[in-house]
């Protein structure tokens, strides 16, 4: 039997955070407000930074068509790929609230999210950091490949 461990840092004394970190959370919380979230009432806030130390926001937007929707990541994972492709990506920070509950863990991405995240990493050829966090505790993982250990790859699609 093998063992897969996933390293991860739970804080809960945000002063002990890097002013990038304070900074990405910081946006990431603000765009989190404007996601338009009619049906679920749940934003979601992403905001990475690239190597440049440019800061790309994303946020969730749903629509009554439900597959039309779609995440906070992929927003800003989408919209950093467009408009600066040849950028690496540093670090994500992503947050979630509710207007319905309260949310006494940080969230973490989607399944599809992850996939997306994964695969801009391998692109990249540089871990992507990734601070999930709420107003109680901030969670840091080194790079995307631990939120999925079992992610798909593009090389199960070439014939041999």
């Amino acid at each position: 039997m093998k063992e897969i461990v996933i390293k991860y840092k739970a804080i809960t004394n945000f002063s002990l955070l890097s002013t990038v970190d304070k900074d990405l959370m910081k946006r990431a919380s603000e765009v989190a407000n404007s996601a338009y979230a009619p049906y679920s009432s749940f934003h979601v806030g992403a905001a990475l930074i690239l190597e440049n130390d440019h800061v790309v926001v994303g946020n969730n937007q749903e629509n009554s068509s439900f597959p039309c929707g779609i995440c906070a990541e992929r927003v800003a994972l989408f919209s950093a790929g467009t408009n600066y492709p040849n950028l690496l990506i540093k670090k994500i920070a992503i947050t979630a609230v509710s207007k319905d509950f309260n949310l006494e863990n940080p969230v973490g991405p989607c399944g599809l999210c992850r996939q997306v995240l994964i695969e801009c990493e391998d692109k990249q050829g540089l871990d992507i950091e990734i601070i999930l966090f709420n107003k109680k505790q901030v969670i840091k993982l080194n790079k995307a490949k631990d939120l999925l250990p079992f992610f798909f790859k593009e090389e199960k699609l070439k014939r041999t």
